[in-house]
């Protein structure tokens, strides 16, 4: 669904690219918003050196923390409210080799205190996206007056 069939969405949308903007983690794996609508997420990284582990391949810990960020993006998307993630299963399917990773959450269940969310991390090859990991996620969905409490003063 786009802002444009959903005019409530353009303001969510503004702030979760102001939230994203402020993760400091976000900026040093260089992973970039790609895609946002109500109710998915997709991340993107391009591969470099400090990304990868001794064999080559996109460090397991990189396509977790997208899983992770994506997820809990995804699920902020759903209802318009701050979210934290509570819990991830994640399965590695293969290396992930190649030029970028993506990740694309999708909100399954939206709930009021818990959205379920599911994530697809694929790696792309010679523009050919390869499926490399799969996750489902529990996301602890927030009051604006619990996460008004929990921002730093520099925030």
């Amino acid at each position: 669904m786009r802002a444009e069939a959903d005019p409530e969405f353009a303001a969510v949308a503004e702030r979760i690219h102001a939230n994203v903007g402020r993760q400091g983690f976000m900026n040093l794996v260089g992973a970039e918003l790609s895609e946002l609508s109500r109710g998915t997420c997709t991340i993107a990284v391009e591969r470099r050196p400090e990304l990868l582990q001794q064999h080559g391949f996109f460090h397991g810990g990189v396509t977790a923390f997208l899983v992770d960020n994506a997820t809990t993006i995804a699920a902020a998307t759903s209802r318009g409210q701050p979210a934290i993630t509570a819990e991830y299963k994640l399965n590695l399917l293969s290396p992930a080799v190649g030029e970028k990773l993506i990740c694309r959450a999708r909100v399954i269940k939206p709930g009021r205190q818990v959205a379920v969310v599911a994530a697809d991390v694929f790696c792309v090859s010679d523009g050919i996206e390869k499926h490399t990991a799969t996750a489902l996620a529990s996301i602890a969905m927030l009051s604006e007056d619990v996460a008004a409490k929990t921002k730093s003063p520099a925030a």
